[in-house]
């Protein structure tokens, strides 16, 4: 069953080549949604997939690229949107 979740990354994450890792990742696993980095520092992620997809994606995004540093990671159920692939946003989408 298809899933939507809306992930928040915090610590050491902008600056360390997280949304582009992210996105290979998600591509690699078969991710849709997308990543973008916010005003406060943290990644923002929207993900759907399986949920045992999911559960990958977020034992990597837990850890990150190499030089990130994650101090926190939080999930929220959400709507599913239905999205066709993964991108890196530079700013929100229009809902």
């Amino acid at each position: 069953m298809i899933k939507h979740i809306d992930i928040i990354v915090q610590g050491k994450v902008q600056g360390v080549n997280y949304r582009q890792s992210t996105k290979a990742v998600a591509d690699q696993v078969g991710v849709k949604g997308y990543v973008l980095n916010q005003d406060d520092g943290n990644v923002f992620i929207a993900a759907e997939a399986d949920e045992m997809l999911l559960d990958i994606f977020l034992d990597w995004c837990k850890d990150g690229p190499e030089a990130a540093r994650v101090s926190n990671l939080t999930t929220t159920d959400g709507e599913l949107k239905n999205y066709r692939n993964f991108e890196v946003l530079k700013k929100p989408p229009v809902q």
